[in-house]
């Protein structure tokens, strides 16, 4: 099945005295690039939480973003005086800052982050069970959002297939007529030479040339690739990797018929081909 690694989710659940949101995105990626975003007194779960995340995200840019809300009387923090004097003496030596101007100072200092120190020292257990159960409901919102975006790709790839496999049997179609014109405009060049040929020598290097410009093999083939494309998309897993190698197959198939082909009927339906495959390699960079 078609799966897509862009998604998206966020869970929230309001506790007591706190509101505890995470926020998983993701984009595409060669391989799990697993970005983590949480509190500093939650950094001694981070591998916990990386090992939860790795195991449902397997490929792309991933982006888990934790936000631990204060919301009852007490917050849990405490001001770092030191800190903010420290902020409001380096903010008044900036040229132009008047240092007369301490409320502005003030204000201006409490908006940095570090300037406050958290109270909890250890994260309890039953809490951080809660925020593994928004994990887990987070992820299962990225995947269903990834599922959804995969099945609009299929439908994307099923319509570039079809147009492809379309334009293929027009090759075919032109592909008759294609060796007898060939072959008219051959035995035609060398009448125009007024001189008398081998018959047997020149039926030779006729049938040589026909042969070298033959594209039943390649037909068959690209054919072939287009059926285990479609194929491919219905198999259950990630299958990003094994289309990319089948749209490559496709890719140089369609290159020789257009080497082959000497017809510019051929040609045009091949620049065609080539142009609904671009269209498929474009959405594939962003397939799991």
């Amino acid at each position: 099945m078609i799966t897509s690694m862009t998604g998206y989710g966020k869970s929230v659940n309001q506790l007591p005295d706190r509101k505890i949101t995470v926020e998983i995105r993701t984009l595409n990626s060669k391989s799990l690039d697993l970005n983590l975003r949480i509190p500093s007194a939650y950094r001694e779960k981070e591998l916990e939480l990386r090992q939860m995340v790795a195991a449902q995200l397997s490929r792309g840019k991933v982006d888990v973003s934790l936000y631990i809300e204060e919301t009852g009387k007490t917050t849990g923090q405490q001001l770092d005086v030191a800190k903010v004097e420290s902020y409001i003496s380096q903010i008044g030596a900036i040229q132009g800052v008047s240092s007369s101007d301490k409320l502005r100072l003030v204000e201006i200092a409490a908006t940095f982050p570090d300037v406050f120190i958290s109270s909890q020292l250890e994260v309890e257990e039953s809490e951080f069970e809660t925020i593994l159960k928004e994990v887990a409901r987070c992820l299962e919102e990225v995947n269903d959002f990834r599922n959804k975006e995969g099945t609009q790709l299929k439908e994307e790839f099923d319509k570039r297939i079809d147009n492809i496999s379309s334009l293929l049997d027009q090759v075919i179609q032109e592909d008759k007529q294609r060796l007898d014109d060939v072959r008219t405009r051959l035995e035609k060049a060398v009448a125009d030479l007024k001189e008398k040929v081998d018959e047997n020598r020149f039926e030779q290097e006729l049938i040589y040339y026909l042969e070298k410009y033959d594209i039943t093999e390649e037909k068959v083939r690209l054919k072939n690739h287009l059926n285990y494309f479609v194929e491919t998309m219905e198999t259950p897993g990630s299958q990003g990797k094994k289309l990319a190698f089948i749209s490559q197959e496709i890719g140089r198939e369609i290159n020789t018929i257009g080497s082959k082909a000497n017809h510019a009927a051929m040609q045009q339906l091949v620049v065609q081909m080539k142009d609904e495959l671009e269209k498929i390699k474009e959405q594939m960079l962003n397939v799991l």
